[in-house]
């Protein structure tokens, strides 16, 4: 059976033990897929796959919000990045909801015909651009820990699926029929309707409490979330030299939501910067990436576990690009802005 991975082999679900094997374990009762690709995939980085579930269980499943509009909000994200994958599954997940006439709507390429979700819809597709969407939002305030919580963390996992998943979520695409995705949704649908406890994925989370991260978590689990999977996925910036790190920091500051075309090639070229190439592949079109991508990047030392870690990182420095023009003006800084100095090349 072919592999849904590229670039990468992670050790099957069945061989985790210790915190791999409980994070899989939570995945399978609180989301109901029990080896979902976007996770699997992170495993050979554990200190990232259990912030990476975390961010997505506080926000999307247990956070304040109905499950609705936050798998519009999803959708939203995975359209807006060109993540195929993502918006096919969330396509499911609507179904799982029992919002059928929705989710149909959605694949055919219509508009909500609530406005509300509508407006949820436009609201996550501008959320890649930094500086597009600010307050009000359209959700109520209470709900706001749940809404970016959700948003944010598609913009990291839709990253990571595109440079290192396939695009199909079933075996021969068959997610692309409509009775197919319908009936995946249905049997999802105990999972998506069931009450999550807030909380319960920080526990699985490594090291010290991260604290109670930025203002508009409003202090819920979303916060040490969202401020665990920051350090984590930043810790990749070691498997750059500084000159690099400094490039990628340069260009998402200066990076304006769109797309890079196709011709001339904007990125840096292989053979002189493969770690920023592949980096800066992963922030802004992560669909990109290539097998000579990698090749050109890896060396003997670089595992599975460094690949993870240089695209986590690249995806977190949009991410966090986003959340910059997301949060209020005077919220304060979760962190210093600049990525850790550390030295994970042989992670």
């Amino acid at each position: 059976m072919p592999t849904p991975f590229r670039h990468t082999e992670p050790l099957p679900p069945k061989a985790a033990t210790g915190r791999v094997a409980e994070i899989y374990e939570q995945i399978t009762r609180d989301f109901g897929i029990p080896e979902p690709a976007p996770f699997v995939v992170l495993s050979s980085a554990p200190e990232l796959l259990a912030p990476a579930w975390a961010l997505m269980r506080e926000s999307l499943i247990a956070g304040p919000g109905g499950r609705t509009g936050k798998e519009v909000a999803a959708f939203g994200v995975s359209q807006a990045n060109r993540c195929r994958f993502c918006v096919d599954a969330h396509t499911m997940l609507l179904h799982a909801t029992g919002d059928h006439a929705l989710a149909e709507r959605l694949a055919r390429g219509q508009e909500p015909q609530d406005e509300r979700h509508a407006r949820v819809l436009e609201w996550a597709r501008r959320t890649r651009v930094p500086g597009a969407v600010r307050e009000p939002y359209p959700f109520p305030r209470e709900e706001t820990p749940g809404y970016l919580g959700t948003a944010l963390s598609f913009h990291f996992i839709n990253r990571v699926v595109s440079a290192l998943v396939t695009e199909s979520v079933l075996p021969g695409d068959a997610q692309r029929l409509r009775p197919v995705r319908s009936l995946a949704g249905r049997s999802l649908s105990r999972a998506v309707r069931r009450t999550a406890v807030p909380g319960a994925a920080l526990p699985l989370l490594d090291g010290p409490a991260p604290g109670p991260g930025p203002r508009w978590a409003a202090g819920t689990p979303v916060g040490p979330a969202y401020a665990a999977l920051r350090t984590a996925a930043l810790t990749g910036a070691g498997l750059l030299d500084a000159d690099d790190r400094v490039l990628v920091r340069r260009t998402l500051r200066d990076w304006d939501g769109s797309h890079p075309p196709l011709a001339p090639d904007v990125f840096p070229g292989r053979r002189e910067r493969p770690g920023a190439r592949l980096a800066l592949l992963a922030a802004l079109a992560p669909y990109r990436v290539t097998a000579e991508d990698v090749a050109a990047w890896r060396r003997p030392e670089h595992t599975d576990h460094c690949l993870v870690h240089l695209v986590a990182y690249g995806a977190f420095a949009a991410v966090d690009r986003v959340e910059t023009s997301l949060s209020a003006p005077d919220a304060p800084s979760l962190a210093p802005r600049t990525a850790p100095h550390t030295t994970q090349e042989t992670s």
